[in-house]
């Protein structure tokens, strides 16, 4: 079922009147609806204005850019960086600059549409991705390029990345999107860039969005040098408009924050565990946030009892129901135990 609602959901949501727990969305650190976040950002609004809508080419340019890029950079430990709008502009600028005669495109199991260009498709499983990947360079030249999520449920991606090590790494670009990893996971936030550098690929790509652990709209491509400076010459890059210099201003001066959220966050997915009978019967990584389970009628329990998660068809209509409840830095205690009385009684 689709709610209609006309505020941001925090840890509460108001529909039609009535008030639900909400553990869905991506707003794993709470920051949207944080007071000394929200008034960090207003602060950046004056300063910077609501929009920038001149290109990253044009002959004046505000540094703002390059301080933030050279900031994640550090923090991810990636020779270089750049920043977008968004983690879907990220993801397609990669995608379509790679998709050139002298590349292969493969698509690792439920990898991102951000990734994705018509009419390649992600392998159903990792067994096949390996052989065609294998089969690939032995009769072709061309260097295959493997897109993947960083953040799997299963187990495939971080901090591991178990089923990607089956392929001839040595021989293959690796893209990784960790949207859901950076911000969130890592030191300090910093992502999944350093545990896929350890893969040893031929090459490491990581694409993201700055949604979803900095709370800020905004996407951004980690590399090297020279494969960055190849993405921001393309006319892709040029023609569109960037991502607003106030909310990447906010990430810059919003690293103590974010620390202090992160440590919530582990304090309250701890808390769920603890609280749970059996944990087992949920699919999820240690100490990450979000929680996927099959069985729909525990959705609709939780919503009888005032409790809303994600449950709707993801990526598309014709996909599986996707039951995902996810714990973020801006619930209490007693929401998160109210939640875990009522999983130990379905």
């Amino acid at each position: 079922m689709i709610y209609s609602v006309d505020a941001y959901p925090g840890r509460s949501v108001s529909v039609n009147g009535k008030s639900y727990l909400y553990f869905g969305g991506t707003s794993y650190l709470g920051l949207q609806t944080d007071e000394a976040f929200k008034e960090l950002f207003v602060k950046n609004l004056k300063r910077y204005g609501t929009n920038y809508g001149a290109s990253r080419k044009a002959n004046v340019q505000i540094s703002i850019f390059d301080e933030v890029e050279a900031y994640l950079s550090i923090l991810t430990t990636s020779q270089s960086c750049t920043t977008l709008s968004s983690g879907y502009l990220a993801g397609q600028l990669v995608a379509q600059t790679l998709n050139t005669n002298d590349h292969e495109l493969f698509y690792a199991p439920e990898s991102h549409a951000a990734l994705q260009i018509a009419p390649k498709q992600p392998y159903a499983n990792y067994n096949d991705l390996e052989q065609a990947v294998r089969a690939h360079l032995k009769r072709n030249k061309s260097i295959p390029v493997v897109f993947i999520d960083s953040i799997d449920v299963l187990g495939s991606g971080y901090p591991d990345f178990t089923a990607i090590r089956r392929l001839p790494l040595e021989d293959v670009i690796l893209v990784v999107d960790d949207s859901h990893g950076i911000g969130v996971v890592g030191n300090k936030g910093a992502g999944s860039y350093t545990r896929a550098k350890q893969l040893n690929a031929r090459e490491l790509i990581v694409c993201c969005s700055l949604g979803k652990g900095f709370g800020i709209q905004a996407g951004a491509i980690l590399g090297t040098k020279k494969r960055i400076q190849q993405f921001t010459n393309t006319d892709f890059f040029g023609g569109a408009s960037p991502a607003s210099p106030a909310a990447l201003a906010t990430l810059v001066q919003g690293e103590t924050i974010f620390d202090e959220k992160r440590i919530l966050l582990q304090s309250n997915v701890r808390l769920f565990l603890d609280s749970l009978k059996n944990p087992k019967r949920l699919h999820y990584l240690d100490t990450y946030p979000a929680f996927y389970f099959s069985d729909s009628q525990i959705a609709s329990f939780l919503e009888k009892n005032n409790v809303l998660i994600t449950n709707f068809n993801y990526p598309n209509t014709a996909s599986p129901l996707m039951n995902r409840i996810v714990i973020s830095a801006a619930h209490e205690k007693e929401d998160i135990l109210y939640l875990a009385e009522l999983l130990n009684l379905h």
